[in-house]
Order: C-alpha cells, then sequence, then structure tokens
C-alpha cells in the first residue's frame, strides 16, 4: 500500500523469508562459522540457542548451503517427539531401511541397529553424518538421553555422529540440568546469538530499503531509528513489524518521513505497549578460540540527497539523481548534506597502468620502468587481483584499491579508494584526493575493484594438496587467527586444513570453499597483523 508513495518497488519488512533480504551481521556469521566447525570438528554436540526472531532459522539454511558434498544431513524441525519416533525419523531423513516386523510395533532396537550399521559404512566411505535438530528446545530429557547414546558410536579418531542442536535460550537451561552433564560435557562449542545492536539495527533497516528499490534519502528519522531499535530490542522479526506499521502509519497519514511519534503509535498496534523492555546484557559467545569476529559493513542507503554536479571528479558527465515524484510526499525540509571535504579536484586516470603504478607507491613498491606493473610486481612478492564486488566485501577487505569509474561510456577513468566510512569514499588520484558520497560514486562506479596482495613464501600459484611451504604458512596464519599454534612439520591441504579454512573464510565474509585464493590471503594476512596498507575507515 506505501510502497510507491515511498518511492519503493516492493515492500522492505515482509516477515516471509527471502533470500534477496538476507542481512548477516557479525554474530550470524560467528554462529554460521560454529555450525561450519561442527562438521568437521570430529563428533559430538554443537548449540546454537537465540531469541525468537533472532535468525537462528536463516543461519541454519545458509548452513545447509555449506554443507560439504561428502556430508549426509538429517534435520528435524519438529522434536516433541517420543524416543521411538525420533529414532524413526532419523532413518528416515538419512534413508536408512529398517525391517518390518508382522503385528508388532518396532523397537528402539529396530532402529538403533540399522542406524548404527548406517553411520559405520558412510565412515568407511569418507562421508560425515550431521543431524540436525531446531527448535531442540522441546525436547525431553528421555531424547535428549538418547541423543546422546548416539554419539557413543565412534572410532579410534572421530565419532561418527554430530548433531547440532538450535534452540531457544530455555536450551542453555535444560542442558545446565545436572541429569544432562554427560550431555553437556560432549558439546564441543556453543553459540547464543545476540540481539543486533543500534548500529546494525540501522544497517539492517537500510539494507532491506536497498534491496526494496529505494533511491531517495531514507523515510526514517534519526530519532524513529533510535526508538525502533529501543522497541525491538533489536530482534529483526520485531524489526520488521515494526516499520512495516510505521510506513503505513505515515502512508495513512500523508507524512513524508516515520518521526518518533509515528513508531510508538505503531509499537502499540503491533506489541501491544509502547515501552521497550531493556535490551538484555550483551553475552560472551564461546568462540572456540576461532578470532571468528569480523566486520559486517554494508553498502547502507544514504540518508541525504547528493548533488552530484557538486562533484567534477567524479566524471565529465552531468548526472542526475533519478527520483519517480509520482504519489510521492510533498517534499520537506531536508538537512543539509555533508560538506565535501576536497583537497583538489583530482585529476582522475585514464590510464589503468598509472593506476597500479600509484596504488603499488602504497606499498613501498617500484614495479620499474619498460615492464607492465602487474608482471613486474611478482617479483616482490606482490600480485595484482581484479574483481567486481561490493562495498561490503571491500570494507571486510580494508585495502586501498583502483576503482573503475564511468565503465559503461566506453572511455573509463581511474582512482584509487584510499577511505571508505559509513556513508563516503575518499578518492586518490595523480596526487591529489577528494571526499564525496556513496550516492556520487554508485552513480559512476559499477563494482569493478583492483588491489594488490602479498603471496606466501613459496607461493607459485595453484596449490596442490601435497605438502609445500606455503601450506604450512596457511596452516600457521590460521593458527595465530585462531589464537593458537600450528602443529610442527610439513602439513598438507587434508580435510581438517580446509575445514579450518572454511571457517576462517565464513567469518571474514568470504566464500566459504575451502580453497585458499587471493581474497583468503589477504584476510589471512589480515588477521595475523601483517603491516599492510589499509583503508581509512574513520571520517
Amino acid at each position: 500500500m506505501y510502497v510507491a508513495y515511498f518511492g519503493l518497488k516492493h515492500e522492505p519488512f515482509s516477515i516471509a523469508p527471502d533470500p534477496r533480504y538476507l542481512f548477516m551481521s557479525e554474530r550470524h556469521r560467528e554462529a554460521l562459522a560454529h555450525l561450519v566447525y561442527g562438521v568437521g570438528g570430529g563428533g559430538g554436540f554443537v548449540l546454537l540457542s537465540g531469541e525468537i526472531g533472532t535468525g537462528k532459522t536463516t543461519v541454519c539454511r545458509l548452513f545447509l548451503e555449506q554443507i560439504p558434498a561428502n556430508c549426509n544431513v538429517a534435520y528435524i524441525f519438529n522434536p516433541k517427539l517420543t524416543v521411538t519416533e525420533l529414532l524413526q525419523s532419523v532413518c528416515e531423513e538419512f534413508h536408512v531401511a529398517v525391517a518390518q516386523k508382522d503385528l508388532l510395533p518396532p523397537t528402539v532396537k529396530d532402529y538403533l541397529d540399522p542406524l548404527n550399521e548406517f553411520l559405520l559404512q558412510a565412515h568407511a566411505a569418507g562421508r560425515n553424518n550431521v543431524l540436525i535438530i531446531d527448535e531442540a528446545q522441546n525436547l525431553s530429557a528421555e531424547v535428549l538421553e538418547q541423543l546422546r547414546l548416539l554419539t557413543n558410536l565412534e572410532t579410534s579418531e572421530r565419532k561418527l555422529l554430530q548433531i547440532i542442536l538450535i534452540g531457544q535460550p530455555e536450551l542453555r537451561t535444560m542442558l545446565a540440568k545436572p541429569e544432562l552433564e554427560q550431555l553437556a560435557q560432549r558439546v564441543i562449542a556453543r553459540f547464543h546469538l545476540d540481539a543486533l545492536t543500534p548500529e546494525e539495527t540501522d544497517d539492517y533497516i537500510a539494507h532491506r530499503l536497498e534491496i526494496a528499490g529505494l533511491e531517495r534519502p531514507s523515510p526514517f528519522e534519526r530519532k524513529a531509528l533510535q526508538r525502533i531499535h529501543q522497541l525491538s530490542r533489536g530482534v529483526p522479526r520485531r524489526i520488521n513489524l515494526l516499520c512495516d506499521r510505521a510506513l503505513l502509519g505515515a502512508f495513512a497519514n500523508s507524512q513524508a518521513s516515520v518521526n518518533r511519534g509515528t513508531v510508538e503509535k505503531a509499537a502499540v498496534e503491533v506489541f501491544g505497549s509502547p515501552v521497550a523492555v531493556p535490551p538484555a546484557r550483551r553475552r560472551t559467545a564461546a568462540v572456540l578460540g576461532l578470532g571468528l569476529a569480523a566486520g559486517a559493513g554494508l553498502f547502507a542507503a544514504v540518508n541525504h540527497v547528493v548533488q552530484l554536479d557538486a562533484v567534477p571528479a567524479l566524471g565529465a558527465k552531468p548526472a542526475t539523481v533519478a527520483v519517480d515524484r509520482r504519489e510521492a510526499p510533498p517534499p520537506v525540509a531536508a538537512p543539509p548534506a555533508p560538506a565535501q571535504s576536497v583537497t583538489a579536484a583530482p585529476t582522475l586516470l585514464r590510464d589503468p597502468e598509472k593506476a597500479w603504478r600509484e596504488l603499488a607507491q602504497s606499498w613501498q613498491a617500484e614495479p620499474g620502468e619498460g615492464e607492465a606493473a602487474c608482471k613486474a610486481l611478482p617479483k616482490q612478492q606482490l600480485h595484482c587481483f581484479s574483481k567486481n564486488l561490493s562495498l561490503a566485501l571491500i570494507r571486510e577487505l580494508g585495502r586501498p584499491g583502483i576503482v573503475t569509474l564511468d565503465a559503461d561510456t566506453g572511455s573509463p577513468s581511474y582512482a584509487i579508494l584510499t577511505g571508505l566510512t559509513r556513508d563516503s569514499a575518499t578518492l586518490r588520484a595523480a596526487g591529489t584526493e577528494q571526499t564525496v558520497t556513496l550516492a556520487a560514486l554508485a552513480a559512476r562506479w559499477q563494482g569493478d575493484f583492483a588491489t594488490l596482495w602479498r603471496a606466501p613464501p613459496g607461493y607459485s600459484g595453484r596449490i596442490a594438496d601435497g605438502r609445500n611451504e606455503t601450506v604450512g604458512w596457511i596452516a600457521t596464519r590460521l593458527a595465530a587467527a585462531n589464537g593458537s599454534v600450528a602443529a610442527e612439520g610439513p602439513r598438507a591441504l587434508d580435510a581438517p586444513l580446509r575445514s579450518q579454512l572454511r571457517t576462517f573464510q565464513l567469518s571474514q565474509g568470504l566464500p566459504a570453499d575451502g580453497m585458499p585464493g587471493p581474497l583468503t590471503f589477504m584476510q589471512l594476512n589480515r588477521a595475523a597483523g601483517v603491516d599492510e596498507p589499509r583503508l581509512r575507515t574513520e571520517p
């Protein structure tokens, strides 16, 4: 109803699951990394808990997409079952055939024997077995004890079944009971998914508005955003309900924006009370020493109008922000746009080779004359990397790089991205520098990004599965990121090391394929504190 009124193309705050609107906060990434770790962690239990609406099921869906091909997965969503019913469900999910007996109902043993045989055969074939139980707070103590017994089957190296329990906070209380102490001792990883912080709530709302097609300033005023976080307690599902009703209320009253009062009224309608429950004190997650914290920067929707003709550095052609005025609210006085911090209008580079050479200077590297930079720099252990990336991932990488501007005109220009804040970017070219809004950058840039990365010792291209100096370096860097010590002697890029790589890649917002590549090498160096050029992130 309010979609066209606010210049949107879709409803931004529907509570129906839609992968386009996926928002991964730092804690969501950590939770996902814990689940992935559980797959290669040698068996036992992994526990993921969180309040209703914090995104546990979303994390579980992502985990199912990340599970390696050598894993058998059983997923149980409704665990209000007896022991026999649970075992029947597990066998059905693993496609284990159970012999039928005439007239007599099946017993626990009738399910356990073929299930144990299946697990042993899978292990012999090099496959892992993962049982996921959602809404696990509904499990009875008797069923939990049976699950513990299922993990008794093991070889000299590992248990044959890994069980992931996902549930509300009551699940943690259940496992703290004395009668379940033996099960609690088998939990190899546990993580509690907290709500979003105020900053993440703002990013979450901006992210959904952007995906819904917003091309104008956010309809939510600053005080309204603050109140949304207080009233929703940072729970995504509550944020969706509140924002949706607030937008509807603003539309119904012909308001140009959503203010704090509109949010208060919306809260009474959806929650029954405008009074916010104070957010629970942030609990420290058990991170297994994996060092999984990662930035969750997003290309947020800008909250102000940008006059692109005031940014001469970003192209020769004039540009405007297209705003569909049809059914739009009447204009209101907007706060002045932040001043453009301009040292001098940079002369954008027309030659990509000059851009590479200017970027190399940041690394105290000199390609030399008469040879292309990207061919000369590997002699100094530096390699060129080019790819179409989002600002979110560029923030994760945290390093300067070359942005290609006006690529669609057939006459591109180049500048070095040296700074990236929440709402601005700093560009350098030919010794001059300018800070512009993200909207101004987006009008000229389509995601082409190029940077340099330092290769590890012994690196010669594709890494084989054998033991070599580069694999040893990877193991050492992962250990440093985890706060542990790498095993001595040569290492192979085997299944355990690949599993560690996948966990690390997830924590850094990278594609989790378990294979080392330029992006992974960049983040391994960054996590280890290697002295390399960094993006400026402060205004």
